[in-house]
């Protein structure tokens, strides 16, 4: 096996990885995740609990 077979077999492998990852990312199993993320930014902040509130004021 030379040096060209194996650059050969490299390509392929890394050719196979990228159509899985491909029709991972677009498989319809992984949309509803998808749409939560990205709706995260238009998402209202949550406000802070009363311990972190408080331990603020302590240090003011």
């Amino acid at each position: 096996m030379d040096i060209n077979t194996f650059y050969g077999l490299l390509t392929l492998l890394m050719l196979v990885l990228f159509i899985g990852i491909v029709l991972w990312a677009y498989s319809s199993k992984r949309k509803k995740h998808f749409e939560e993320a990205a709706n995260l930014p238009f998402e209202e902040e949550k406000p802070l609990d009363d311990d972190r509130n408080q331990r603020k004021g302590d240090r003011s």
